[in-house]
């Protein structure tokens, strides 16, 4: 049985497409192979095709050693780095007030 791979959205199928377009420009203007990059990614040849055809179906560690190879591992650390949408969700907990019942009266 082989390994199950989620659905995506197009949306999301474009983000990947577009990923791995990247990828494959990031490997020709350093003039590498599919060959050499696989190879010193330890990675096979056919993943790295998966990967630069924009695949739900390959890690995150495996992109990131192919990211490595490339010289563009540092990209990863800008995800979120910019997360308008997160810090007015967490501004607009901050300004809440928290309400609890009352304290119960202990019988005497």
């Amino acid at each position: 049985m082989g390994r199950e791979i989620s659905t995506l959205l197009p949306k999301h199928e474009r983000l990947l497409a577009d990923l791995g377009e990247n990828l494959r420009l990031a490997r020709l203007r350093r003039k590498l192979s599919a060959e050499q990059v696989a190879e010193r990614a330890g990675v096979s040849r056919s993943t790295l095709h998966l990967m630069e055809n924009g695949s739900a179906g390959t890690s995150l560690g495996k992109l990131v050693q192919v990211l490595a190879v490339l010289g563009l591992e540092q990209d990863l650390s800008a995800v979120g780095i910019d997360d308008v949408l997160g810090r007015k969700l967490e501004d607009a907990r901050l300004t809440e007030t928290r309400r609890r019942a009352p304290k119960r009266k202990l019988k005497e």
